[in-house]
């Protein structure tokens, strides 16, 4: 006795009918996007392209004969060497200040009770709306009382508090969101508060460290207002950030050079985002699930 199987037919996908409105929402897109992104395609094509070129034609993209010599120029001559180490010291230095002290105030937050805790949380909240610039003189009056002025010190000081409430409330909604049966269990086995914080929560607290990190990262690279009025006397300390300036003068502006300046302090960030975008996506998605 033979059965022969019944194999049921592909069905094709039914075309959807014409729909203008459709056909004009993804041409708005699209030039959106051409929009959004057409600034960073100019500054890498004038980043390898001739100055000698470059004037004869501003906005051509593709180049005869392709050079590294913009690279150079604004490495030499915009005393990038030196703002990139700046860079590199306070950038990190912030880091990992901000991420140490904002994953304890999480931690105290999200999962301790004590009197005055609501309306902390509401008064850090309330902080999100300040205007930053605002805040420059009582920052830079706050660190010359400290004596600080002109120091990478100051700069890393100042730009600690910049993002520090946003990266609380991320810490704070990871950690509430944590069973409490792990808090129980290292209680259990003798553990005090301070061993439970270091060995328990933040290994569990991974993804948000890798997310505050990059983010923190990102800004305090490209930080340019506190960094300008904190260095304003001492140019040897400027950042990536505040020496792109210099290319602005009395002289004709240097854009091809000036391009190149933007690429170079672009790559670090980039770098930085495709190394960690899997921790940072996961961290981004724990953080708004919890």
């Amino acid at each position: 006795m033979t059965t022969t199987a019944t194999i049921p037919r592909r069905v094709g996908r039914v075309p959807r009918p014409f729909n203008p409105w459709r056909l004009l929402l993804h041409v708005s897109f699209i030039a959106v996007l051409l929009l959004w992104v057409s600034p960073f395609v100019w500054m890498l094509a004038s980043t390898f392209r001739p100055a000698v070129e470059a004037q004869r034609a501003p906005l051509a993209l593709f180049s005869a004969t392709p050079t590294l010599e913009n690279l150079q120029r604004a490495w030499e001559l915009g005393n990038f060497s030196r703002y990139f180490l700046n860079s590199l010291v306070v950038s990190l230095s912030t880091v990992v200040i901000v991420t140490l002290v904002t994953a304890l105030a999480g931690f105290a937050l999200g999962r301790r009770t004590f009197p005055g805790r609501l309306p902390l949380l509401a008064l850090l909240g309330a902080t999100l709306f300040l205007p930053q610039g605002y805040t420059v003189i009582p920052i830079y009056d706050l660190v010359g009382r400290l004596g600080l002025n002109n120091t990478l010190g100051g700069v890393t000081l100042a730009l600690t508090g910049t993002g520090f409430v946003l990266y609380v409330f991320m810490f704070t909604a990871y950690f509430a969101s944590l069973p409490r049966e792990l808090e129980e269990a290292a209680l259990v086995d003798g553990t005090n508060i301070f061993q439970m914080f270091l060995y328990v929560m933040l290994p569990l607290a991974r993804p948000i460290i890798a997310t505050v990190a990059i983010l923190e990262f990102i800004s305090s690279w490209n930080a340019f207002l506190l960094p300008l009025v904190l260095t304003f006397t001492r140019p040897e300390l400027r950042t990536l950030g505040v020496g792109i300036y210099s290319f602005f003068g009395e002289n004709p502006v240097d854009w091809t050079a000036l391009a190149a300046a933007a690429t170079l302090c672009l790559l670090p960030v980039i770098l930085v985002f495709v190394l960690f975008q899997r921790a940072f996506v996961e961290g981004v998605a724990g953080a708004v699930k919890s």
